[in-house]
């Protein structure tokens, strides 16, 4: 199987994904870590995508995803849980499981809880519920 390399436009920003798998098959949407990006999954969508439909996004400011200005952008779990919701109606996925890994986490466990109706599952590696996006911890890299 191999995987593909796509980009969807989500509220004014440009979003990376990678996908693998048949459409069709149970969907599994991947939540990479910090500082990280969908390309911490480039080992593992082979391995699975003969059984599930992976997508891996890169979020907003990692990877080939935009870097919104942060005059224009917050940069909270929040925030980027709405446009990963967003950005899974936009692929077409309706009912899937989540994978969450360390700053995915917050992001996945938001997306769950906004809409129960379409997670399915939660698969957790190393993942944390923070309460905000980027504590007063990251103001020496802001």
């Amino acid at each position: 199987m191999t995987t593909a390399h796509r980009y969807v436009a989500i509220d004014g920003h440009t979003i990376f994904y990678r996908e693998a798998g048949h459409p069709n098959a149970p969907a599994i949407l991947l939540l990479h870590g910090f500082p990280s990006s969908s390309h911490m999954f480039r080992e593992l969508m082979p391995l699975l995508a003969d059984r599930y439909h992976l997508i891996a996004p890169d979020l907003p400011g990692f990877g080939f995803s935009d870097m919104p200005n942060r005059a224009h952008y917050a940069y909270t779990f929040d925030a980027l849980a709405k446009i990963m919701a967003r950005f899974a109606e936009s692929v077409g996925l309706t009912r899937y499981a989540i994978y969450v890994f360390d700053y995915g986490a917050p992001v996945g466990f938001r997306l769950a809880l906004a809409h129960p109706e379409k997670v399915a599952a939660i698969i957790s590696q190393n993942g944390n519920a923070y309460a905000e996006g980027l504590s007063d911890g990251w103001n020496p890299i802001r």
